[in-house]
């Protein structure tokens, strides 16, 4: 592929580091990043940003032109490749979390207040309720507010709030019964 950019430098002065940089990046970026890739290194887009960096500081002392930044580039990506390998090496193996696997699972706070090991989650029984007493419920029990909050947060007085939290326990109360059976 044909590099504008490449051939404006092999035609200037040979001195510009700038301009060799920018010739080596559109001319070998593509290339780096799939040696990269082809080799297995988790995130080849971000070690081939890092090659790059590593080549800029040694741009003025660089002999050979867009060859000698070739040569030096893939020098430097196999020494990248090589590091993340020696890494990933004592690194120990990582594997996904599957909760239903965990033994050190415990039931929720949830389930044990109300004596049960499976069936309605908090969700399910606040959606039968009133939309102020899933807010109060919400306010007070869930994001811990204290009453004079939720009072400004609801637009109501604060024995207002007191009162809509007690009914929305005595209703919570209510539905968790008929949920377990028991009156």
């Amino acid at each position: 592929m044909l590099d504008p950019l490449a051939d404006e430098y092999v035609q200037a002065d040979h001195d510009d580091p700038a301009l060799l940089f920018t010739a080596a990046y559109n001319s070998f970026a593509g290339p780096v990043f799939g040696y990269l890739r082809a080799r297995g290194v988790d995130d080849p887009e971000a070690v081939t940003q890092d090659v790059f960096l590593a080549l800029h500081p040694q741009l003025e002392t660089l002999q050979g032109g867009l060859q000698g930044a070739k040569a030096l580039l893939f020098s430097i990506a196999h020494a990248r490749m090589v590091d993340h390998y020696r890494k990933r090496a004592r690194t120990p193996g990582s594997t996904p979390y599957e909760p239903d696997l965990d033994g050190r699972r415990a039931p929720s706070a949830e389930d044990q207040a109300f004596g049960r090991t499976s069936g309605l989650g908090v969700t399910e029984l606040l959606e039968g309720l009133a939309d102020d007493y899933r807010d109060v419920l919400a306010l007070r029990v869930v994001a811990d507010l204290s009453v004079e909050e939720t009072a400004a947060i609801m637009g109501k007085s604060q024995g207002a709030v007191k009162q809509l939290q007690r009914r929305a326990l005595g209703a919570l109360k209510k539905r968790a019964q008929r949920t377990n059976g028991t009156s």
